[in-house]
């Protein structure tokens, strides 16, 4: 009974040490208002000490980049390109090229024009991949939801 019990709490605490999920990578939305029919979506990234996110342009054969896709409604259009802020341009040892990447916080901003005003929900999905100095996860893909009052 007593080599059961032992067992069981070994099994029990090795699952959750080994069963743990890393998510260095959490993502909030904003929204900024410009004019009656424009706003601005803002996708901010807080990345984990250690960890850095990837820029949406990569070189190929480099990790897989940063890329929102905006679920096309009839109610709005975007205007331009995502545009992400400065970020960091260095030679990745993982990767072994040039890659701009971010860490700490990263801002992504996407502006629409709405066909008329009042309020709307407007879903993107933001594919990313984060890597430390030694490993990378795999590709992640988040849905992120913007509110216009």
């Amino acid at each position: 009974m007593i080599k059961n019990v032992f067992f069981l709490l070994i099994l029990i605490v090795s699952s959750s040490v080994f069963g743990q999920i890393l998510e260095p990578v959490k993502w909030t939305t904003s929204v900024k208002k410009i004019s009656a029919t424009e706003y601005d979506l803002v996708a901010t990234a807080k990345i984990d000490m250690g960890w850095h996110l990837y820029s949406q342009s990569v070189p190929e054969g480099g990790p897989i980049a940063t890329t929102f896709l905006f679920k096309k409604t009839d109610n709005f259009l975007l205007v331009g390109k995502t545009l992400e802020e400065k970020g960091h341009t260095i030679e990745d040892p993982v990767f072994k090229m040039k890659i701009k990447y971010f860490e700490k916080l990263a801002k992504f901003t996407q502006r629409i024009k709405l066909k008329k005003a009042g309020k709307a929900k407007i879903i993107a999905e933001v594919e990313f991949m984060v890597c430390d100095d030694t490993r990378c996860l795999p590709p992640q893909y988040l849905d992120l939801e913007f509110n216009i009052q």
